[in-house]
């Protein structure tokens, strides 16, 4: 089964070039949390790589989005088969909020919020300036919260890589429109 996405589940991009992401997923909280901060479930939705709940902890962060889905699907010839970036935890509030730092732009902020049996996920991505940066970013954080939804709701995503380069033009359309 793959999981419909609705006009809610785009991002959205704000005049001061963050971006917010909203997802409603199976809770609890604590399973929300623990894909954000277990680097053997993170990697699994987005990337690998331990993380010590601690503000000024490191976070050296590995992606191999080849390993998300199988089958992958097509991965663009711009992208690598691993990148890799350190971060640094900013702000930690188990099981509610955690912040780390996010290469050259302003940092991640991930929110968790009860609703029910769910909870909202919300990802700020502060300060992506650079336009051709923004789109990448946009549309892999829509995927990559596509894959972690299949995961939480026992269903198959959609191949990651197709998926990615879908949502970049749909979000190439939208940004522009």
């Amino acid at each position: 089964m793959t999981i419909m996405t609705t006009a809610q589940d785009y991002g959205v991009v704000r005049e001061d070039a963050t971006l917010t992401l909203e997802r409603l997923l199976p809770g609890p909280i604590e399973r929300i949390w623990s894909y954000l901060v277990d680097s053997d479930l993170r990697r699994q939705w987005l990337a690998a790589g331990a993380m010590e709940e601690k503000v000024g902890a490191a976070v050296d962060l590995v992606w191999r989005n080849d390993e998300l889905t199988d089958p992958p699907g097509t991965r663009p010839e711009a992208m690598g088969d691993e990148h890799r970036m350190t971060c640094e935890v900013l702000e930690c509030d188990a099981p509610h909020r955690l912040a780390i730092s996010w290469g050259s732009t302003g940092g991640v902020t991930f929110t968790l919020q009860p609703r029910g049996d769910e909870v909202l996920l919300t990802i700020t991505h502060h300060r992506v300036t650079d336009p051709a940066v923004l789109l990448n970013v946009i549309a892999g954080w829509h995927a990559h919260v596509d894959v972690l939804e299949a995961k939480l709701r026992g269903t198959q995503a959609t191949p990651h890589w197709d998926n990615f380069v879908r949502l970049r033009e749909v979000y190439a359309a939208r940004l522009v429109g």
